[in-house]
Formats: C-alpha cells, structure tokens, sequence
C-alpha cells in the first residue's frame, strides 16, 4: 500500500468521514473476512476458464497465455481501482454510488443499467449453461433444457433471498470447489511433466510448441479475436466491490481481496494455459470438450469428464448466484433515486434487496422461454451481450476513480491508503484498451456488428428512457444525501 502524497492535492483534503449513499440504507454486515476472499476467488474463476479455454486454444494456440496475461494486467488495474473507491466509501451501490457521487444522477442511471444489463445477460447464459451441462449425464437427458433453467434459477433465487450470509456461505464452497479442481489438475500436470509419463499420444514438453507451429501459429490477428471472450472470462473480479457495503470488516478484507487478483490470474489462467500447452499440443484441444478433461482423459484419469463437468457446472451456479446478488443491490440503489422500478426498493427482514433481484429473475424467466424455443442458439446470443456490458462497467469503474484522484487533487476529499498506483495515466491507458476491444468486436465476423447493433438497441432504449425516469427522481432525498456525498442532479 501507497501512503497519502502531498501531490495529490494542494490543500489540505476534506475529511470522507461521515459519507453515505442514498441506496445503503438497510443492509446487513453479514459478509466475512473468508466470504470476501472467496468470492474474490470465484470472480476470477469461471465458466471462461474451464469450458471457453478449449475453444480460444483453437483459434489462437500457445500464445492464449499471452492474452490472459495481458487481459489480466488491466483487470488487476480495474479492480485496484474500484478497491480504492471501496476504501474511501464501502457501498453495496458500488458502480451506481460511486457515478452518482462524481457524474450525478445521470451518471448513476447510465451505469446502473449497464451493469444490470451485463449481469442480467450473464444470468440467461448461466441458466443455458446449467442446462447444458446438466444434459452431459443420461439422468437429466430426458428432462427438456428449459427445465433445468427454471430449476437453477429458482435454486439460486431461493439462496439469495434468505440472507446475504447465506449467498456468502453458497459462493464460499462453489469457490471453494474451483480452487480445488484448478490445485489438483496442476499437481497432477505438474507431476506428469516431472516424471515423463506421457500424455495419450504426445511427449510432454516444450517441443509440443516448438514442433505445432510456435507460440503465434495463426498469426497475430487470433490474438484480437479471442480479446473480448477472455475479458468475459475475468468477468465477476469487480464483485468484490460490492460485498465490501455488506463486509463485517471492509477496510480489512477488500485489500486483501483486491492484492491477491494478481498471483489468481497468474496462478488459475496464465499457469493453467501453460501447463496445457507443455502437456498436449494447442491442436488437440477443442471448443466442444474443456481442455482439463482433454488432457485428464488422456492420461487415464477415470471418471475426468464426470469430475470436471460438475465442477464447470459449479462455475455455472456461482456466476449465476453472483449474478442476481449484483443485479438486485444495483436495481435497489437506483430505485432509491427514482430511475429504476419501485419495487426494487424492498427488502426483507434479513437486509436482502428482494425486489431487484426478483424483477433480475423475471428476465432470467424470459432466457428460459429462450432456452424452449431456441435451445442451440440461446448462449450464444446473449453471451457476448453480456461480454459487452462487463466492458461498460470496467470502463465506469475507471472514469470514477479518475474522478476521485481529480477531487483529491483540488483539495475536495482525501484519497485513501490503499490506492492505484500511476493514475489517472493508468486510467487512461486501460480505458483505451477496453475502448480498443468495443472496436474489435465490430470486426468479428457476424456476430460482432449483431452484438454492437443489439448494443445500440439497448442504449437507445436507456437514452429515451432518462426522459421517462428523470422527473421521477427524488430531489429532496438526492439533496440531504448530496450534502455530504454529492453535486446535485445532471439534467
């Protein structure tokens, strides 16, 4: 940790103590020390890990190590970021509190919806993906797809609405159990390497790069084609600044949380790929089956498949448990202000905003009926939706944390302790990175140009919409509250 530098202000800061938000009103310190580091642990570890790994070695080979570290690199800058603005204001509002503060009302609303967007999105793949990999075992085979959506969205919609202690215990053990996949195949790997045994048909070891076309085999070019699915992989790291408005101790575990991103990324993708690459070649692996069942099939490992495919599913489950925990703590902060439904205000006895993540659950209603009509193609129409809206919410994490270093230099606030090194330059360098892969986007074949025009759709649909909400606005509860955290409304 940085300690607090003369420069970044030439007056003496105003004190942040005090400060609250509109929207954190009524939630519980039920979040412990061990939940935050795990569900820290869970948003770094998804579905993009273990099943999409398969399908990006496909197209860019060895060098998909590269890009993970490189994605990597900026996603351990974003939530560094957001963990300074959690240090200097915990908030369960996050994004939204935090836009509200520096951007008003407006900026609140935009990226309020944005995130929802992303997560509402990300709920109808995890739902899809449930089904699907439910559907690998015989038993389940009868049952139709749009079944086994309904039922994980009610299981995980049930967890969520008991407490939020409950939801931290749930995504303690889905975490709990990716870490352990990830350990144990990397001893396994490991020790296969050591040992020489070989791996089905190939020799462990360097020249199984060397020897299928190098570390680039498909050129540069596969590198951008891969970018946005393997910033949908680090997708979830940013939850972390939303437990710290329910953490028993925020200025304690979110540091930890946030300083450990770094080894996890290096640990769990960039040490996964190159333990994959050194075992098989880059070409034996493929989009239809995870590259860990691949390799642990090979070397005769019984039941790999059945392992491995409960523990993707797992990642499934805590994607989708994380989903509507983010989603209904967004929707209640903006109904507070009057630009989401009013119904997203309530909450239960146990401090669960019930209502955000019902009217969340009402749309994942909308991904079953998608799963009963179309079932081949509905994860893949709203997965890169989604992949999308974690750009806009990363690149809304950064502009707010520039915002906070500027007040802190005009004497307004005071940055805390822990803080991102570098900024705002560190700022603008990643938000022309997550500006570049929107670009890339456009140029990946059709369903790049079909993902940015559904975009377009949607922030049309948020543009007309401000007209809609914002003479609904609470100005007198935005003003007592702007006291202290705010600038006032931006018409």
């Amino acid at each position: 940790m940085s300690k607090k530098t003369n420069s970044d202000s030439s007056a003496a800061p105003a004190s942040n103590t005090g400060t609250v938000d509109i929207g954190d009103h009524g939630y519980q310190k039920g979040l412990q020390n061990r939940h935050i580091q795990m569900i820290a642990i869970g948003g770094a570890i998804g579905t993009g890990l273990f099943l999409g790994t398969g399908g990006r070695f496909e197209i860019a080979g060895p060098a998909l190590a590269i890009v993970y570290a490189i994605c990597g690199v900026f996603a351990y800058m974003v939530v560094r970021a957001l963990g300074e603005l959690a240090m200097y204001r915990p908030s369960s509002g996050a994004f939204v509190s935090y836009a509200r503060e520096f951007f008003g009302e407006k900026g609140a609303y935009t990226v309020g919806w944005l995130y929802f967007l992303d997560w509402a999105a990300t709920v109808v793949a995890d739902i899809t993906a449930v089904a699907l990999y439910a559907h690998f075992w015989s038993i389940f085979m009868p049952i139709p797809q749009w079944v086994l959506a309904l039922i994980a969205l009610a299981v995980v919609m049930t967890m969520n609405l008991i407490s939020v202690r409950l939801f931290g215990e749930l995504e303690f053990w889905f975490a709990f159990i990716k870490v352990g996949a990830i350990v144990l195949f990397g001893i396994i790997g490991i020790w296969v390497l050591i040992s020489g045994q070989a791996v089905g048909d190939y020799q462990p070891g360097l020249s199984l790069i060397t020897e299928h076309g190098g570390l680039i085999p498909n050129g540069i070019g596969s590198l951008f084609a891969i970018t946005l699915g393997v910033v949908f992989a680090f997708a979830g790291i940013e939850m972390v600044g939303i437990t710290a408005g329910e953490s028993t101790d925020p200025h304690k575990s979110i540091p930890r949380a946030v300083n450990s991103v770094v080894w996890r990324i290096l640990l769990f993708y960039v040490g996964s790929v190159l333990l994959l690459t050194l075992l098989m070649p880059w070409d034996a692996y493929s989009s239809s089956q995870s590259p860990f069942v691949t390799v642990l099939s090979a070397i005769g490992i019984p039941a790999a498949d059945d392992v491995m495919n409960l523990v993707v599913l797992t990642a499934a489950m805590s994607s989708l448990n994380a989903g509507l925990y983010a989603t209904g703590r967004t929707l209640r902060s903006l109904a507070m202000a009057g630009t989401a439904p009013k119904f997203a205000k309530r909450m239960n006895k146990a401090g669960v905003p019930y209502g955000g993540i019902l009217i969340t659950c009402a749309v994942g209603i909308l991904g079953v009926f998608l799963n009963m009509i179309m079932p081949e193609k509905a994860f893949e129409v709203v997965l890169n939706l989604s992949g999308i809206g974690t750009v806009s919410a990363w690149a809304s994490i950064m502009l707010c944390h520039w915002a906070l270093v500027r007040r802190a230099r005009q004497g307004k606030l005071q940055r805390p302790e822990f803080q991102l090194r570098f900024a705002p330059w560190v700022n603008l360098l990643t938000l022309v990175f997550l500006v570049s892969v929107v670009v890339m986007i456009g140029l990946d074949g059709e369903i790049g140009p079909l993902t940015l025009g559904l975009f377009g759709i949607a922030l049309v649909v948020m543009f007309i919409g401000w007209f809609v909400v914002r003479g609904r606005i609470d100005a007198e509860a935005l003003t007592h509250n702007i006291d202290v955290v705010g600038e006032g409304i931006n018409d």
